[in-house]
């Protein structure tokens, strides 16, 4: 009876550890501890609008300190209830096909493999929540695929005036499983890396997780949410959305909140998403860009601040197509709208703050790198200090959010000693009890390798 019982303890152990196991945070992959993602607008980017002109960039974006190459939707767009003249790229009509406004398959294919002899990844945006209303899935009269009205008219997504698409029923196994055969496809035909996955929370995550799986027998892929659901990087997804954090960078600039809520929010995303879960920082995509106004709209004089502390605070750092030109205009949606590049006026600034990324481990992603410890000596609505210190790496920054000189007041958790001020690269001595003048919207990082 006791070896019975020491036989079903066991087995209990082995199931509960495997359980574990299963439901634990997905591991990324080594390469992309400490990499700096790029959105590019493939339509906007160039005059020409292609594949082919755009691969002309990547070199540049390389040498600015980008890894991964994320282009927003590549397929062919729908013509019926069509926005604008060209539609938006997030109304797909075939989910294996090229759009012929960028280019042709080998063009594609050319851009995939510049890319990767370059060093970078590329990933292409997967929407999987609604196709467009001629998708073939629908003139083919797939009746359980989508989502239906009462006399079985498809209809857009619930609580959108997105007119343009149709939603997915996924309850459909037949559906799920053409979707998943359909990813897969641009993995064994182009040799991609991976997917950012649009409206990702409109998509049950027992989708996400058996897709994953799919796809990681053909290859390891990198898969992003577009999403804020801690239950997505259980097996999914190796990255989400900071969307609370880019709203409250936006709404300090503004004014209406206060360096104070910052504070409160690090605390509670430390204890609300895993430590191994990446978590995407920005200060611009598409969607902000084209209806909420460009970073100067929104961020005004602390966009430079902002930009900043997004690529320092915590997870990876997205720049959007033109943020190294400080692009200063709403890209139209649904038109051809060029980019005007007028020189890459901020791409040093840039190159900086993702070379300051990828050499102090402190600052790496997810688990790779460490949490940052707000460091103010004491609460103050303007002025905002953090650190971050893994091993013999600190660093240590100071930000004044207000249109007024600021002191301010730092007892940090660890003696920073001598550091190297990250713009300028001059070299100083930062005491535990730290205090200086801010002039307005200043900020300052410092970067260190402490000696063991």
């Amino acid at each position: 009876m006791n070896n019975i019982n020491s036989t079903l303890k066991a087995a209990g152990i082995t199931l509960l550890l495997f359980f574990i196991a299963f439901k634990s945070v997905k591991a990324q992959p080594e390469w992309s501890k400490n990499v700096v993602l790029y959105e590019m607008n493939v339509r906007q980017f160039s005059p020409e609008g292609t594949f082919a002109a755009a691969m002309n960039h990547l070199p540049r974006l390389k040498e600015m300190g980008i890894d991964v190459v994320w282009l927003m939707p590549i397929h062919p767009i729908g013509m019926k209830n069509r926005k604008g003249s060209l539609g938006s790229y997030y109304a797909v009509k075939d989910y294996r096909k090229i759009n012929p406004e960028f280019g042709k398959e080998i063009d594609f294919n050319a851009f995939v493999e510049e890319a990767h002899r370059l060093g970078l990844k590329v990933i292409i945006d997967w929407v999987a929540n609604h196709t467009s209303p001629d998708h073939p899935w629908v003139t083919e009269k797939k009746a359980d695929w989508y989502n239906r009205d009462s006399i079985g008219q498809v209809i857009p997504p619930p609580g959108t005036d997105w007119f343009d698409v149709a939603d997915l029923n996924y309850n459909s196994k037949a559906m799920r499983k053409q979707m998943i055969s359909d990813m897969c496809f641009w993995l064994t035909e182009y040799n991609i890396d991976g997917f950012r996955c649009d409206v990702a929370d409109w998509v049950p995550v027992d989708f996400w997780n058996e897709a994953r799986m799919a796809l990681d027998k053909i290859k390891p892929v990198f898969m992003l949410a577009e999403a804020e659901n801690p239950d997505h990087h259980d097996r999914a997804f190796d990255m989400s959305y900071a969307w609370e954090f880019h709203h409250i960078l936006n709404e300090v600039a503004q004014g209406k909140k206060s360096a104070l809520h910052l504070g409160e929010y690090i605390a509670k995303e430390k204890s609300k998403f895993p430590t191994k879960a990446y978590r995407l920082s920005f200060t611009d995509n598409h969607d902000e860009n084209s209806w909420n106004g460009t970073t100067t709209e929104r961020l005004g004089q602390l966009r430079f601040s902002m930009a900043a502390l997004s690529a320092t605070c915590f997870g990876m750092p997205l720049l959007y197509s033109g943020q190294e030109a400080d692009l200063q205009k709403r890209l139209r949606f649904f038109e051809k709208d060029t980019i005007p590049w007028n020189g890459y006026s901020l791409q040093r600034f840039y190159s900086y703050l993702f070379q300051l990324k990828k050499n102090n481990p402190a600052l790496w992603n997810g688990a790779y790198g460490v949490f940052p410890a707000v460091e103010n000596a004491t609460p103050n609505e303007s002025t905002f200090a953090i650190s971050r210190i893994k091993d013999e790496h600190g660093f240590y920054a100071v930000f004044n959010f207000s249109p007024q000189p600021q002191w301010v007041e730092v007892i940090w958790n660890k003696e920073p000693g001598q550091v190297q001020d990250v713009f300028s690269g001059q070299s100083i001595f930062i005491p535990k009890q730290f205090g200086q003048l801010l002039q307005p919207y200043e900020f300052r990082l410092f970067s260190q390798k402490i000696k063991p």
